[in-house]
């Protein structure tokens, strides 16, 4: 891998077109496996602020027979689409060979975001759903609430999909175009617990600040996925909630710092210690998933680093098998030599 020397560019069109979903659910799900089984090294983040919004960095190590790195920087400014006509999260990954650490590819990192975000919900609805759970609301119909549901679709026989959002008008467009794209009823909820109550699936997908699922508003059996918290600042589920349901996280100490475990646990309604497992362990069989038909079961997902190497690997695998990408070198290929390197005589002084 990167023996050319060339790093592979590639555009937000060009990892449409290479990754399919069902194709990121299974890296995705084979990354948490790996993660749960202690065969890979715990994921990291850096996370900083910015006036208008923030920047992250996720970086982790995957080796799905050949080991790779990749770091993705986020950007999210949830007032960019009516300040700058920009879109709300931008950013890019930086996939390396893990064995010499060559940069094999630089990738947009809004589609890799979205795509393997829908991945990890539909893997935890894989385990913590009902199995025969089909009537969803999403909560949030920008981006990701889309994806979500399209991602829910590969593993539950979805029959209703209420879409809920403060601007009715984004849910109305959001339900219209996915009723050429998803065979089930889709329906504009106006009324938030009316449709949770009918659900047996309900994800989160805002920027919301403070939380709006109440704990009375979820029936027994339900699979809730709490997605919007990513920073201390997001919270989307009642700490009640939290504290009365199995919960299960993608990364235990990132949920506790950033996700809404952390507000449940500053709330004083629950500890680390009554978290139920991170995804990983039940993927890996190393604890169970859903065990009772009338649990309610919480997926507190903030985004593991894992997930972008195993879709940035995915794609970067995918664009060499087909010539897809614009290559580049960023060095040169061969050292300079040492006499470019030293400062002519005299240079120091004079500088």
């Amino acid at each position: 891998m990167g023996s050319s020397r060339e790093t592979l560019i590639l555009t937000q069109a060009d990892v449409a077109a290479l990754l399919t979903m069902d194709e990121c659910i299974a890296v995705v799900e084979r990354a948490f496996a790996l993660y749960g089984e202690g065969k890979t090294a715990a994921p990291g983040i850096l996370g900083m602020h910015a006036t208008h919004g923030g920047f992250h960095i996720k970086a982790g190590m995957l080796d799905f027979g050949h080991p790779y790195f990749a770091a993705k920087l986020n950007a999210n400014f949830p007032d960019n689409p009516s300040r700058h006509a920009l879109p709300t999260i931008q950013g890019a990954v930086v996939l390396c060979d893990a064995d010499n650490g060559f940069p094999l590819a630089i990738m947009d990192s809004m589609e890799i975001t979205s795509i393997r975000t829908g991945a990890a919900t539909a893997i935890a609805a894989k385990y913590l759903a009902r199995p025969d759970a089909a009537v969803v609301t999403v909560c949030g119909a920008g981006i990701q609430g889309r994806m979500q549901i399209h991602a829910l679709a590969k593993v539950r026989p979805l029959e209703r999909v209420h879409i809920f959002d403060k601007d009715e008008d984004r849910a109305r467009q959001l339900a219209q175009a996915l009723a050429h794209e998803i065979p089930a009823d889709i329906v504009v909820a106006r009324n938030l617990a009316a449709a949770v109550r009918e659900s047996d699936m309900c994800i989160t997908c805002t920027t919301a600040r403070r939380f709006f699922l109440e704990k009375g508003m979820v029936s027994p059996g339900t699979f809730v996925a709490g997605i919007g918290a990513d920073n201390p600042e997001k919270q989307e589920l009642d700490p009640a909630l939290m504290a009365s349901s199995t919960v299960v996280v993608d990364v235990l100490e990132q949920c506790a710092t950033i996700g809404d475990l952390h507000h449940a646990l500053a709330a004083g309604a629950m500890t680390r210690a009554g978290v139920h497992a991170e995804l990983g362990e039940v993927v890996a069989g190393k604890k169970p998933g859903r065990t009772r038909a009338d649990e309610i079961t919480i997926f507190d997902s903030t985004g593991m680093a894992l997930q972008d190497v195993a879709a940035a690997a995915a794609v970067y695998e995918k664009a060499v098998t087909h010539g897809a990408g614009l290559r580049v070198s960023l060095g040169d290929a061969i050292h300079p030599q040492e006499e470019k390197l030293t400062p002519h005589r005299g240079t120091a002084q004079a500088l």
